[in-house]
Parts: C-alpha cells; structure tokens; sequence
C-alpha cells in the first residue's frame, strides 16, 4: 500500500530530499510546521516528504485505531516487537525512497528522519539500505529488532552521518532505551551525533537548531 503525504519545497529545484517520519498517533502534518523553523538558508533547494503513517489497532492503547507505523505493545522496548508490522513500514518507506530516486534526487542526497516510532523505522530500514544515503536522523527514539542488525545491516551506510536526539525527561520511549541505542549502535562502528536536553518527549527550540546546523553540514549547504 503506497502511503500518503504531504510536500513541501524549499528553493526552486529540489537537490535533495528529506522523507521525515511522524510518531504514533500524529500524521505528516506533525514536523511540517518546523520546516520554518529551522531557518535554513536561502540556498536551499531541498524537497520535505511528511509521510502519514495507515491506520492500525495499537495493544497498548486498548486495540484502539490510531496512525501508527508497527504495533506496540507496551512501553518495554524490545519485547514483544511486531516484526510484520515494522517490516511493512520499512518497505512503504523504500518505496518513497524509490519515488524520490526516480524524480531525479540520487540516494546520497537523501535524509531519512523520523521522531519516535518515525524514528525507529528511519534507523531500521536506513541501517539496512543497500545504497550511501545523505544521513539519518532519529528523534526521541529506539532501534527495533536491535539483535538482528549486525547479520542485516549493510556496508553502504556504516559511514553515513547519524544525528540521535533524546530528551532526559522522556514517559513515554525512556531516555535510556536511547542512550542504549546509541551505545549499541557505537558499538557496531557507526559514528554517531548525539544531543540530549531536559525535555519529555518532544521537540526544543536548542534541538531544533541542532537539527538545523546538522542538515545544513550534511547537504553540504552554503550558509
């Protein structure tokens, strides 16, 4: 099933695409109204991508239909993964990864982000992709199936720019299922920028203009 989304361009003749993944009960229009507020530069010619996540019934929240990218079924990461239901989410995002190929945007311009469960499937399909992407960013979140990615993980993007981002304060995916991703993930050899802020789980204005420093260094924009 090939997912809806919404588009947003900045500059005339997008060079490069960012396909940005929401989290659990949000839509796509959830990061469209950072896109200004991360004040990039001018120069910019970048394509936005805000995906929204199907429908699904998520255990957690009594069976209850909400948008979601896999099913969850309670806040202990890493047991109990619904492994379909992240694998179909992986292929609907290779499918837009595919789209912007075709629309002209090469594989290593492209950003993959994604706060939340956004984020965990950014870092599990991105992990697993077989061509150099631009770089991945992975918000407030988790690896899913962290123990199958050393077999699964592929050389094209063992070197590609990670920015991990979590808040200290964060009910509802615990800072410390970030700080043991990023340790796993430094363990496998993958490089890794990491900021944390006193914050539950959401978005500041510091970590915004982190983000915004990253993208513009990883594009390798002209300030």
């Amino acid at each position: 099933m090939s997912l809806e989304y919404l588009e947003l361009v900045i500059g005339s003749n997008p060079d490069a695409s960012i396909i940005w993944l929401h989290g659990l009960g949000a839509d796509g229009h959830d990061f469209e109204a950072m896109v200004p507020e991360l004040n990039l530069p001018d120069s910019c010619n970048i394509r936005f991508i805000f995906p929204h996540a199907p429908f699904r019934p998520i255990t957690l929240n009594n069976g209850y239909m909400m948008r979601g990218w896999y099913d969850i079924q309670s806040l202990e990461f890493g047991k109990q993964e619904d492994r379909a239901g992240i694998e179909e989410s992986e292929q609907q995002l290779l499918d837009l990864i595919n789209n912007e190929i075709t629309r002209g945007i090469p594989a290593e311009r492209i950003i993959l982000a994604g706060f939340s469960q956004g984020g965990a499937i950014i870092l599990y399909t991105g992990l697993r992709y077989k061509k150099p992407l631009a770089g991945l960013l992975a918000l407030s979140t988790y690896l899913p199936l962290a123990d199958s990615l050393p077999e699964q993980s592929r050389p094209a993007n063992k070197s590609t720019p990670l920015f991990m981002a979590h808040g200290t304060d964060d009910n509802i995916v615990n800072y410390l299922y970030g700080v043991q991703t990023r340790q796993a993930l430094l363990q496998q050899g993958y490089t890794i920028e990491w900021h944390d802020y006193p914050m539950a789980h959401s978005v500041c204005m510091d970590e915004i203009a982190h983000i915004r420093d990253w993208i513009v260094n990883t594009l390798s924009i002209q300030n």
